[in-house]
């Protein structure tokens, strides 16, 4: 977990572990060669590259909103040893370090809904059963998402997992959302699609500053060139041409740029073609090259 917040005015955000886990490096960075994308990420023996999946805690003066949920406590032994994880989901008790308990989170924003990031959103209890992890939580999601959820294609199986979702419907938690959606005066979803079909981004503003959340447009660093895609990417065409709108659209407001899935650097500000000109925590991966390639 993030121990010290990064403050966007009144609003603070805090990373929690939602796992972390190691997947090929050539998966994460699609058409580019690996003697470019190696330069900037380690890879083990095995070509796999170590990534998160921490989950955003937004805690606003009124609200705390909980940005994707991890990994979950539901993997099978056989899907632990597939994805090779390395740490555990452990959301409940960071959040009960800040003072907080299940009941307490407001709103869970979907990004999309692959198994890295909805994994969380039921867990198993102690007794074996299922239960909606935050249950007193409004779940926001896009509705072409959640079409592609509820019936995914043959590439979608793979990723969206009923199990993921079931008590959340029956829970009736969720809340479709179209267009711009403001969540609260500090926070707000729009629609990108490009990763998946119904991906979104979270913008969150006060007092001036502001951070944006791309989700699976920009997981790490290493990704900031806009051509810098994943073959997980369903449309990449329509990420790159994602990248280099909000690129430019959040670099003149001098945002941050959060991520879920870099273990090094939680969030960044980007300068003229790419250049990384402040990261979170600060002096994170200085050792790295930050620039555009």
């Amino acid at each position: 977990m993030s121990l010290i917040p990064l403050c966007i005015g009144a609003t603070k955000i805090h990373w929690l572990s939602g796992g972390d886990f190691r997947l090929d490096g050539g998966t994460m960075f699609g058409p580019v060669p690996k003697s470019l994308w190696q330069k900037k990420v380690q890879a083990a023996a095995d070509n796999t590259i170590l990534l998160c999946n921490d989950p955003l805690l937004i805690r606003t003066p009124d609200m705390n909103i909980l940005v994707d949920t991890g990994l979950g406590n539901k993997l099978t032994p056989k899907q632990h040893a597939i994805f090779k994880t390395t740490s555990p989901w452990s959301l409940l008790s960071q959040l009960a370090s800040l003072g907080l308990g299940r009941q307490d989170i407001d709103v869970v924003i979907l990004t999309h809904g692959d198994f890295d990031h909805a994994g969380g959103v039921v867990m198993e209890c102690e007794q074996g059963q299922e239960e909606v992890t935050f249950p007193a939580a409004t779940h926001l999601i896009r509705e072409a998402e959640w079409q592609d959820v509820t019936s995914p294609c043959c590439r979608a199986q793979e990723s969206y997992w009923p199990i993921n979702f079931r008590q959340l419907i029956k829970s009736g938690r969720i809340q479709f959302v179209q267009g711009t959606h403001q969540v609260c005066p500090e926070v707000k979803v729009c629609l990108t699609g490009g990763h998946t079909l119904g991906h979104q981004l979270v913008e969150i503003a006060s007092q001036g500053e502001t951070a944006v959340h791309l989700g699976d447009l920009f997981p790490t660093h290493a990704h900031v060139n806009p051509l810098w895609v994943m073959a997980y990417d369903n449309f990449p065409l329509e990420v790159i041409a994602c990248k280099e709108r909000y690129f430019t659209e959040y670099r003149k407001r001098d945002a941050w740029f959060t991520f879920y899935h870099d273990p090094l650097v939680k969030a960044c500000k980007l300068g003229a073609k790419g250049i990384l000109t402040d990261r979170w925590p600060q002096g994170a991966d200085q050792a790295a090259d930050p620039s555009f390639i």
